[in-house]
């Protein structure tokens, strides 16, 4: 693990949106068999056909493109930043009607439709609407700001102003193109 798990709150946001590494070409939602697992180790119902899978992943990918055009630096002006704020409320939308408030007094996305992967898309909406979006976890859930990586981690620095989900692998190959392209791609000193 790259850090330390994001809060039970935001668990199953975090879990969900890295059930793919891209860095690794990684997919759990790639084959039934991982995907069965993956469910069943959440307590999500396990028998997902091929099209589920498929709409899983492209909600994954909804919410991973949210959190990397809020977490981007560029922020929330950046390049698709308004493109990924409509495509997760058409998600919302999509699976959910008017939130209602739980005697608890917690958030609940009320179903518009009750088929397996809209109940855990829900899951995952609600937890990231009710928890990671304002409050003390407001702006923390982020994607790592690297293009070929995007994994999502919880920044837990006191300023929450981390960019990197491991500063050792993707913020030290960020260092390295950034060092790269000031010395024209040599890794020779030039004496000025």
């Amino acid at each position: 693990m790259r850090r330390k798990p994001a809060p039970a709150e935001l668990e199953p946001v975090e879990a969900f949106c890295n059930t793919a590494v891209h860095l690794h070409g990684e997919d759990e939602f790639a084959q039934p068999e991982t995907a069965s697992r993956w469910l069943r180790a959440r307590g999500y119902p396990e028998a997902v056909a091929p099209p589920e899978l498929q709409a899983l992943a492209e909600t994954r990918e909804t919410v991973r493109a949210f959190l990397v055009a809020r977490s981007s630096p560029e922020a929330p002006g950046a390049p698709g930043a308004p493109e990924a704020l409509d495509a997760l409320n058409r998600l919302i939308r999509s699976v959910a009607g008017a939130p209602v408030v739980r005697p608890d007094g917690t958030l609940a996305l009320r179903p518009a439709t009750d088929e397996p992967v809209a109940r855990i898309v829900r899951t995952v909406l609600e937890a990231l609407l009710r928890d990671g979006l304002t409050g003390r976890h407001a702006a923390r859930l982020k994607a790592c700001a690297a293009p070929e990586c995007r994994w999502v981690f919880y920044d837990r620095a006191p300023s929450s102003n981390g960019l990197w989900c491991d500063m050792d692998v993707c913020g030290a190959r960020h260092k390295m193109r950034a060092y790269r392209a000031r010395t024209g791609g040599s890794g020779a000193h030039r004496d000025g």
